[in-house]
């Protein structure tokens, strides 16, 4: 296989990289964040920074078959407040790959996620304890927060609300541009906003192909992407349907508690073996 010899790739790496490309279809249409194991793998695998570009295209096809799942439930008001932040943040993000190292990387963004994720679930369990202390005077808390049957959490005008996300979004930018990693920075940013699982789902489907989209240019001019990558890419591109459709089976049988769970936990899992691996 000429592929597998151009890459030194064994029967076994192969098998790794393709059950990586089936989890990043899963992750896609079932649990957010997910994806950071696949990430993990590739760059086990392959050279770190060779990784990420052979990851690129592989995502970017796991988001469109996302948007066709769910493309009936994303919050556009959402995703406009956060690309002008993540613009920012992946510009910075390419002038820190031009001299950071793959540990350094690593170990910054694997301490921020933990970070992250920490907080998160302080913030959600406050909430809760909050939203129970007035559900017998106010009724149902769901209906109040915007977490009812609705894709998406009321718009967030305020000032904090602005500062949040472009906050997150230059974050998202950042991790996303040096590790393929902004998943779990956004999941927790819809977390934290109020999104139910379609909803959650919808936005984060288109976020992530606009922006996955847009990083093309960006690591081709660092020579993430070239023939070789590609052709890598179009072998292990054929495992991301079977995991996209396996989300899809699996996300209509969790209730949403268990799904933000999940999602916090890939977050978690994500940050440790960025900072081991």
């Amino acid at each position: 296989m000429d592929m597998m010899t151009l890459w030194h790739l064994t029967g076994w790496e192969f098998a790794a990289l393709a059950f990586a490309a089936l989890l990043v279809g899963f992750s896609k249409t079932a649990v957010s964040g997910a994806n950071t194991v696949s990430l993990a793998i590739f760059a086990a695998v392959l050279p770190a920074r060779a990784s990420t570009g052979v990851l690129l295209p592989i995502l970017i096809a796991g988001d469109v078959l996302a948007v066709l799942t769910y493309r009936r439930h994303a919050h556009w008001p959402t995703l406009w407040r956060l690309f002008p932040a993540v613009a920012a943040g992946v510009v910075v993000g390419t002038f820190f790959l031009m001299w950071a190292d793959d540990e350094a990387v690593g170990t910054s963004i694997g301490a921020i996620l933990l970070l992250m994720a920490a907080v998160t679930v302080w913030r959600r369990r406050a909430a809760d304890r909050a939203a129970q202390a007035a559900v017998d005077a106010e009724g149902d808390p769901g209906e109040r927060s915007g977490r009812s049957g609705r894709s998406g959490p009321e718009e967030i005008t305020s000032r904090a609300g602005r500062i949040k996300a472009r906050s997150y979004g230059v974050l998202g930018g950042f991790t996303t541009m040096v590790a393929n990693a902004g998943g779990p920075v956004m999941s927790l940013y819809l977390l934290s906003a109020g999104f139910r699982k379609l909803g959650f789902l919808g936005t984060s489907a288109f976020f992530f192909l606009i922006v996955n989209t847009s990083k093309v240019p960006f690591s081709v001019g660092l020579g993430l992407i070239d023939a070789e990558s590609l052709l890598l890419d179009a072998a292990l591109v054929l495992f991301v349907v079977p995991g996209a459709l396996l989300g899809k089976w699996a996300v209509s049988r969790i209730n949403q508690r268990l799904f933000e769970r999940l999602v916090i936990a890939a977050t978690v899992v994500g940050g440790v073996q960025l900072l081991v691996r």
